[in-house]
């Protein structure tokens, strides 16, 4: 029996072993989507205890908690500091198999030192630790960054958002890496929601009242350029239900809302079809990265929403992505010479081999359009070994650009160390299995590409 996650943690292979630790082990990070806070950075915050650390705003604790009976007084009320983590500590034992489980050790080990099963009998013992260590040099927002070689990482930012923080970071020759803006114009393209007429003032009160079609998309280049000169290298979207048509009037439609009026579903599809083809046009021009994540349903529990508002742990997986709109919108742009690189993510498991396929016809001397890391709900050892099989299988594997946090945790860099655990692993069962000669440095060539320097490229860092 294996000693409780040491350092073959997930190897259990010879070479998969070798290939982690003297190949993947050292790599430095780029962490091209995440929801870190570029306010806290400039600031250095510092973070008293693990509560504050690990628990502020980490919705996937938070559903732990719940499906384990903790009342909500102390997963995002007001309960004491350390009350809250003894209630999370009490359930950690509970999450035997889940990614939840292995993260926290992962992030006390690495973090803290710290290789004690996290328990209520140990939580007192851990938390004394962790706060005493907290409390010296090296531990302040940046330093955590640092410590993961963390090389660059981009956020997730608003079209209308003045960028004054992302800025400052560029500005202070103390920062150790690049933190970059994202363009995320999702309340531009959704329509349809509470969210769209604010959404529309704001960028207008930065780039000039909108008032119709041509307007806004004046004020969205603008925005765009806005990014692009402030180190943008990517962009993201966020797609409950893909929506797409290739013609109509999108003028119109967005005429209609703008007055208030009621739009229907094919006129939605109309709006966001012509939105969707002018924006990826606009980041092909800028050498942005365009990402599509499709999938989820945000927000379905009504009391949770009302308690705590969007990004509270009511979301699960959603229906599958209709793969002729996914195409039609891919060749769209491809036809016009306009499709950007593009990175597909699926949270719905049904989707994983249409869009690893899907990527693959839009090759364009290499992985153009790619087949994202295992997303959110797929975030485990499940998940980032089936995503590791459909590349594999589409001959993809070796223009993988890798991991990502999509975390709003600072000690959340560990998961690319899981990442690069699993993808070790499985190279090396391929190999021992005598389907692949043991050219370690063909094979650790490939790991460093897949782990960080894809990445570098792919993004232009």
């Amino acid at each position: 029996m294996k000693q409780f996650m040491n350092e073959e943690f997930l190897l259990t292979n010879e070479t998969g072993s070798r290939l982690f630790h003297d190949y993947a082990a050292n790599c430095p990070i780029i962490d091209y989507h995440n929801h870190l806070s570029p306010k806290e950075m400039v600031e250095r915050r510092r973070y008293q205890n693990l509560t504050q650390l690990w628990l502020e705003g980490d919705h996937y604790k938070w559903r732990c908690m719940r499906m384990n009976g903790v009342p909500e007084e102390y997963v995002t009320g007001n309960a004491p500091e350390y009350e809250k983590f003894l209630r999370f500590a009490q359930i950690v034992p509970k999450l035997i198999g889940s990614p939840v489980y292995h993260w926290a050790h992962l992030e006390l080990q690495r973090y803290f030192g710290i290789n004690t099963p996290l328990s209520g009998d140990t939580a007192k013992e851990i938390w004394d630790e962790t706060c005493e260590i907290l409390s010296g040099d090296g531990y302040d927002a940046v330093s955590l960054l640092d410590k993961m070689q963390v090389k660059a990482l981009c956020t997730t930012d608003d079209p209308a958002d003045d960028l004054q923080w992302h800025r400052k970071l560029a500005e202070d020759p103390t920062v150790p890496f690049k933190a970059l803006p994202s363009f995320r114009p999702d309340r531009f393209l959704h329509i349809d929601q509470a969210a769209f007429p604010t959404a529309v003032e704001q960028l207008g009160q930065r780039y000039g009242a909108i008032s119709d079609w041509d307007s806004l998309l004046a004020a969205l280049s603008k925005s765009l350029d806005f990014f692009a000169e402030s180190g943008c290298k990517v962009t993201d979207h966020g797609f409950i239900r893909f929506r797409y048509a290739q013609g109509g009037d999108a003028a119109a439609v967005l005429a209609k809302v703008l007055k208030g009026e009621a739009v229907s579903e094919e006129e939605i599809a109309v709006y966001q079809g012509a939105l969707l083809r002018f924006l990826a046009a606009e980041y092909n021009k800028r050498g942005l990265v365009m990402q599509l994540h499709l999938g989820p349903i945000r927000n379905n529990s009504p009391k949770l929403m009302k308690c705590f508002g969007a990004d509270a742990g009511g979301d699960s997986i959603g229906a599958s992505t209709d793969p002729f709109l996914l195409g039609a919108f891919l060749g769209d742009l491809e036809s016009s010479n306009a499709l950007p690189k593009t990175i597909l993510y699926n949270l719905n498991p049904a989707d994983s081999a249409m869009l690893a396929t899907m990527a693959v016809n839009f090759a364009d001397c290499g992985a153009r359009v790619q087949y994202g890391a295992a997303w959110w709900l797929h975030d485990h050892i499940r998940g980032i070994s089936e995503q590791l099989d459909q590349l594999l299988e589409t001959g993809a594997i070796s223009s993988s650009v890798g991991m990502l946090t999509d975390s709003r945790s600072f000690t959340s860099f560990t998961r690319h160390e899981y990442f690069r655990r699993i993808l070790c692993n499985k190279l090396g069962e391929i190999v021992e299995r005598g389907e692949y000669p043991c050219d370690m440095e063909a094979l650790g060539s490939m790991v460093q590409d897949i782990c960080y320097r894809n990445a570098v490229k792919y993004f232009g860092l």
